[in-house]
């Protein structure tokens, strides 16, 4: 599978991904824990370096305190809020 072309969309999910575990006061280690990654890997895809799959989003968003759908929506709201900025 090739890596996504679409950087707003990763950068959208590194900024909510960041922003809802600083928002529970989590550390990258606590996330990487609750999600049994490994920490390195959570910093890469809170700088849009990774792309994670989808069963690693599921355990993101669960780890998260979301729903796998609230936490795509976060990550929707980001994006096109990133893209109509762009456009304006």
């Amino acid at each position: 599978m090739r890596p996504s072309r679409n950087q707003a969309l990763i950068d959208a999910l590194a900024i909510e991904v960041k922003a809802r575990r600083q928002e529970l006061a989590l550390t990258q280690e606590d996330l990487a824990g609750r999600c049994e990654i490994d920490r390195p890997y959570i910093s890469l895809i809170e700088v849009g370096r990774k792309q994670p799959t989808i069963s690693v989003l599921y355990k993101i968003a669960g780890a998260l305190e979301l729903t796998f759908g609230e936490f795509c929506d976060r990550v929707e709201t980001r994006y096109t809020t990133a893209q109509a900025n762009v456009v304006s």
